[in-house]
């Protein structure tokens, strides 16, 4: 009796150790999903390195299952939790297991544990989060360690004293999303959605990590190039650093050492690379840095990363009209808008595999930018086209909206600026501060464009300028698609940015390209639901709508023909609406769950490469 009652209990303990050990994920069903979603597990969950412009080798990563409860806002710290969700995906998300809605009235609560970090006494460790919308407060072993605002901006605590002795460490993530309901920056979040506006994004969206630095590191790091002199500039940020250390800077190409400079802390390095090669589309080129932080002969700290030699510009063609420069010649710019929302992860793509995939099928088409539409990528997405020679228009995401748009140039009447509040003036600035540091060492970045179709407008030529003076070495979109400012005798920022639908339309060069860029912002739009592949099976649109592939392919080819006109005439780039099918909008080059392709491939880039020599 007594052996029988053994063995059953050892079963019953084998059956609960295999239960345990059988993770209980799975996405929320209903809604179409990618093909890469049924490879997402929590244990390979977005394993990629999540900062490729510093990379080190002591990090941990922290995605996975965690506890996650919704709770009433301002509650204690939870006690219990609802169940698991999958870290880094939205709890609005398919892929992370829960599917729910939070709201303004209400808080989401994270709950994990992870091993203690391997460090000596004197190491430091921070916590890092890739994004997380909007407020998130963080707790270590129940004390807080730090509250961020900002739903699209990389940040990081410094937890080393808020650890405990032991074997492991518990963390805790507070979030806060007032999503349509509040005035910060949201892009195209609704908590109804309709239109051409989608789900709410609420929480952790991007990956969290841990990181082992010295007492003394490298914290940052600002990457620029003088093209007529072949430099690369580099200015490194050192955290706490002590008297007679150095930084030790190389530029690397191919395995080989090009130049390499030592300096104090607190100054710039130049290296002058030798017959140094120009990036651009067709030819991303690419040169590895190293940096050491030393003391004597001791490296007491190293970061990777990357750098290239690429200017953006604006200059008079033989007709006097302004054209965008890319290297001191004239580059036509011809992408997508690229919305970058994923059916099964809303904002976050199931795998770094999927992500690329976007970019890759862009190009593939014969296109050569993308406009990222009000959201922000992972650091790795930006990455991704640096190496594939992608240019990129980067959209502040909108937010606190509700006045009057003017699309057309020239005519007052109907536009209005945005009455802020001192609050939310300093919420929009502080996060599009915070992705103009925290991506400007992505040389794919060519374009800031702070305002979009008067959403959230205000003050907008002290913001253009604002935004030129952080960085005067890109270009400024300043208000894409109406309301338009004058300066002076010019339109304030660099470029004209016209949106018409579905026709391929721009300003006269004759009254608006002496002092401005030309550009078609938004066009096309063209509609094709396909059966089985869209978000919802009725009130699907686009901005015109087709019964077939042949038939959609010869309008497109029609705009085409259009676009080689306005290019002749002073147009310097146009932005084709849309990337993919995102929601109920069925306009995508792809469907939304990026399984039908609704264009040639190959006639695509046929028709497009004609633009590029105009």
């Amino acid at each position: 009796m007594k052996i029988t009652l053994i063995i059953g209990a050892c079963l019953l303990f084998a059956q609960h150790f295999a239960t345990a050990q059988t993770s209980p994920y799975k996405p929320v069903e209903g809604k179409i999903m990618t093909e890469w979603a049924a490879q997402v597990t929590p244990e390979n969950v977005h394993q990629e390195y999540p900062r490729p412009q510093m990379t080190r080798e002591n990090w941990v990563n922290l995605n996975g299952l965690w506890d996650y409860a919704i709770k009433p806002k301002g509650q204690a710290v939870p006690t219990s939790f609802d169940g698991e969700i999958l870290v880094p995906f939205a709890v609005e998300s398919a892929l992370s297991g829960v599917g729910k809605t939070v709201g303004k009235d209400n808080e989401l609560w994270y709950n994990t544990t992870f091993s203690t970090p391997k460090k000596s006494s004197k190491d430091k460790v921070l916590l890092h989060f890739g994004a997380s919308d909007w407020e998130t407060e963080v707790f270590v072993n129940g004390k807080s360690v730090g509250k961020h605002q900002g739903g699209y901006d990389p940040f990081d605590f410094e937890i080393t004293e808020f650890l405990k002795s032991g074997k492991s460490q518990n963390l805790q993530v507070r979030v806060w999303d007032p999503s349509d309901d509040g005035p910060q920056p949201r892009g195209k979040q609704v908590k109804n959605p309709n239109s051409i506006w989608y789900t709410p994004v609420t929480g952790i969206w991007q990956t969290v990590w841990l990181e082992t630095v010295p007492a003394s590191y490298i914290s940052g790091l600002r990457n620029a190039s003088d093209i007529q002199s072949g430099q690369i500039i580099v200015t490194p940020e050192v955290a706490d650093a002590a008297a007679g250390q150095l930084v030790k800077v190389a530029a690397w190409k191919d395995g080989i050492m090009l130049a390499e400079q030592t300096i104090n802390p607190s100054q710039t390095a130049k290296l002058t690379i030798k017959d140094a090669e120009l990036w651009a589309p067709g030819n991303p080129v690419l040169y590895d840095l190293k940096l050491e932080l030393i003391e004597g002969k001791k490296v007491v700290d190293a970061v990777e990363s990357y750098a290239a030699l690429r200017e953006i510009s604006m200059a008079p063609d033989e007709n006097g009209i302004q054209r965008m420069m890319l290297n001191g010649e004239f580059l036509f710019q011809y992408g997508p808008l690229d919305q970058g929302w994923w059916p099964d992860g809303l904002y976050t793509a199931p795998s770094h595999e999927a992500m690329v995939f976007d970019i890759q099928k862009t190009q593939d088409m014969g296109f050569n930018m993308i406009r990222k539409h009000v959201k922000v990528e992972p650091a790795t997405w930006y990455h991704a086209c640096d190496k594939m020679g992608m240019l990129v228009w980067q959209d502040m995401p909108s937010g606190d909206m509700g006045n009057g748009w003017e699309m057309k140039v020239g005519v007052l009447g109907s536009g209005t600026d945005r009455d802020r509040t001192p609050e939310s003036e300093a919420i929009f600035r502080e996060e599009w501060k915070e992705i103009m540091d925290d991506f400007y060492n992505f040389p794919s970045i060519v374009v800031w464009v702070p305002f979009n179709e008067a959403w959230g407008q205000f003050k907008t030529k002290q913001i253009t300028q604002w935004t030129k003076n952080h960085d005067p070495s890109r270009l400024v979109n300043s208000a894409s698609g109406g309301n338009f400012e004058m300066e002076g005798t010019k339109i304030a920022g660099d470029i004209i940015d016209l949106h018409n639908y579905p026709d391929a339309k721009m300003p006269a060069p004759g009254i608006f390209g002496r002092e401005n860029i030309l550009v078609l912002g938004e066009f096309g739009g063209l509609g094709l639901p396909v059966d089985g592949h869209v978000w919802q099976q009725k009130d699907n649109w686009g901005y015109q709508s087709f019964k077939n592939q042949d038939e959609l392919f010869d309008r497109y080819a029609g705009l085409m023909t259009k676009l080689g006109e306005l290019i002749e005439a002073g147009l310097s780039a146009a932005v084709y609406t849309q990337t993919t099918d995102v929601e109920i909008e069925t306009n995508g080059l792809m469907t939304y769950d990026r399984k039908v392709i609704k264009f040639d491939v190959s006639k695509m880039k046929s028709i497009h490469a004609p633009l590029y020599t105009k």
